[in-house]
């Protein structure tokens, strides 16, 4: 009984060699060619996004202003009102404390519309720089014939990053 548990548990680690050294083997009768683009760096070094980001920061400007103006004005009146309240009555008191509230409320929700519009207005500039990319890399994969194409890599050889290509084409 011990030869037959010895026999089936070599045959076993038999099979699990041959697993693994084919799960390791390049597959039969293709180079596997592989590449990849590092995604930052279109939406930031791309002709595309500098314009966009430029495009951006002109919708916005005003908008940013308007929101630091308003944040001046409150730091004015929180000023004010810290200084004169020991000195004003209980009703005026209270009344000058929820004007500075409503004020701060006001900042506050201005601040996040504009954050929340401007991430929106990026994200969307982002997906259409990803959208004209994606063709290109497909485009440029079948013409160099490559068989899988990677976002990102923490490390490669450097034939198999085709970033400066993809670059060049959307700068186009």
């Amino acid at each position: 009984m011990l030869s037959l548990g010895a026999a089936g548990a070599q045959a076993q680690t038999q099979v699990q060699t041959q697993v693994q050294t084919e799960a390791h083997a390049p597959l039969r009768g293709s180079a596997g060619r592989i590449g990849f683009v590092a995604t930052e760096r279109l939406y930031a070094e791309s002709t595309l996004a500098k314009a966009a980001d430029i495009r951006i920061a002109a919708q916005f400007s005003l908008r940013d202003r308007d929101n630091r103006e308003t944040l001046a004005r409150l730091k004015k009146l929180s000023e004010k009102f810290d200084g004169d309240a020991a000195s004003l009555d209980a009703p005026e008191r209270t009344r000058r404390a929820r004007e500075v509230m409503e004020l701060d409320k006001e900042v506050q929700r201005q601040d996040q519309a504009y954050r929340d519009d401007l991430q929106e207005r990026k994200s969307y500039e982002r997906s259409r720089i990803a959208e004209r990319a994606y063709a290109l890399i497909v485009q440029i994969a079948e013409q160099e014939k490559i068989d899988v194409v990677f976002r990102d890599a923490l490390w490669s050889r450097p034939g198999i990053d085709i970033t400066d290509q993809i670059l060049r084409q959307l700068d186009r």
